[in-house]
């Protein structure tokens, strides 16, 4: 049977001129060759780079095929180094090489595509990128913490720095919106890592200790922006004096 087709496949190969299109036209692809979701293999990329992303914005080099995942490419790279404001439909669409209707098959709205975007900027940058490097340097919670501005001080001092996508985000649309509501989820998220370092360093309230670490980290972000290349390293010594005074939780007694 096997012979039989590929038979089949020259024989039409010929009318054609084209193989793609003669294996398309028999069974013999179908049968032999299992179908591989496009998503599937760019994500199974980005999965088994975990921790080794040298940039914040840094995406899988493999293209994915399907056009939501190009589209969706296009817009992270986007919108991380420009803005949601800044980029529109038509640019997504020049760089993704997709037309019109695979986005709005995909997205319904230049807003979908933005909440798509800010799932993604979380897989990437917090978790791929941020948590990744900080768990990478040090098994210590509390060094962990401190770890952060570290890391923040390398991303501060490159020249494609563009701050942080959720703050930029939250600038940039309106109170209470889907996006910003969405923005603010996902910084909330940052917390939580923070929270859970700090739980791990024995700190007593952790969860008020994220909100006040979270402010600094914030305010480095933002005076990196305004072109202060060193608030990374400001930010790690008021960090260092906060996380000294801060009461830690009573050590069981050694029988």
């Amino acid at each position: 049977m096997g012979l039989f087709l590929l038979r089949c496949a020259v024989r039409k190969m010929w009318k054609s001129h084209s193989l793609y299109a003669a294996i398309l036209r028999t069974d013999l692809f179908f049968r032999f060759i299992r179908p591989i979701h496009p998503m599937r293999v760019w994500r199974s990329v980005q999965v088994r780079s975990r921790g080794m992303l040298q940039r914040p914005n840094d995406v899988s080099e493999a293209r994915p095929k399907g056009a939501r995942e190009r589209i969706l490419q296009s817009a992270y790279r986007l919108f991380s180094s420009r803005g949601t404001s800044q980029v529109g439909i038509d640019t997504i669409l020049a760089d993704s090489g997709c037309a019109k209707a695979s986005l709005y098959k995909h997205f319904r709205s230049k807003e979908e595509l933005v909440l798509a975007f800010l799932e993604m900027r979380e897989d990437v940058w917090t978790h791929d990128w941020l948590e990744a490097e900080v768990r990478k340097r040090t098994a210590e919670p509390a060094e962990r913490l401190l770890a952060i501005f570290d890391v923040f001080d390398e991303w501060f001092r490159k020249r494609d720095y563009e701050g942080c996508g959720f703050i930029n985000i939250l600038l940039e649309c309106e109170m209470n919106s889907p996006i910003h509501r969405a923005a603010a989820r996902h910084l909330a998220n940052i917390r939580s890592i923070v929270s859970g370092f700090a739980q791990d360093a024995g700190l007593e309230r952790p969860q008020q200790f994220s909100e006040m670490w979270h402010i600094l980290m914030k305010g480095s972000i933002i005076s990196a922006y305004e072109g202060n290349r060193e608030a990374a390293g400001a930010a790690r010594t008021a960090a260092e004096a906060a996380l000294a005074a801060w009461p830690r939780k009573a050590q069981p007694a050694v029988a």
